[in-house]
């Protein structure tokens, strides 16, 4: 089973995208923030992770930004999803890492195309 991990600072987001994947039968990690989805990874094997760009204590373009730096996470799949949606925030998100870019709410059935796409079977 694929294991997705939704970082975001709002419960509300969390619960949202944590129900959808649930709903596919995959199995989802959350973290509040960058630091905390950081932490979690170094002991956890994580097949995607859907990240929002404003959080406290470390952002989402920093969590991608480090995450990228660890020899085990180079290559996992990263949809960033949030409320920003100017160019340069969806080519701040590139630069750093993710895979795709995706302003909220993200459609069930967009995210499932994604992961169909994203996630190894």
């Amino acid at each position: 089973m694929a294991k997705i991990m939704v970082v975001d600072d709002s419960k509300t987001v969390r619960s949202y995208h944590g129900s959808i994947l649930k709903s596919f039968g995959l199995e989802v990690l959350e973290a509040e923030n960058g630091m905390e989805a950081l932490e979690k990874s170094l002991d956890e094997t994580v097949d995607l992770y859907l990240v929002d760009v404003n959080m406290p204590v470390m952002d989402g373009y920093s969590f991608i930004g480090e995450l990228r730096k660890q020899k085990n996470h180079e290559q996992v799949p990263i949809i960033m999803i949030t409320t920003q949606a100017k160019d340069e925030d969806k080519a701040s998100a590139y630069q750093v890492g993710a895979n795709l870019f995706e302003t909220k709410p993200i459609r069930p059935e967009q995210l499932k195309a994604y992961i169909d796409i994203l996630v190894e079977k």
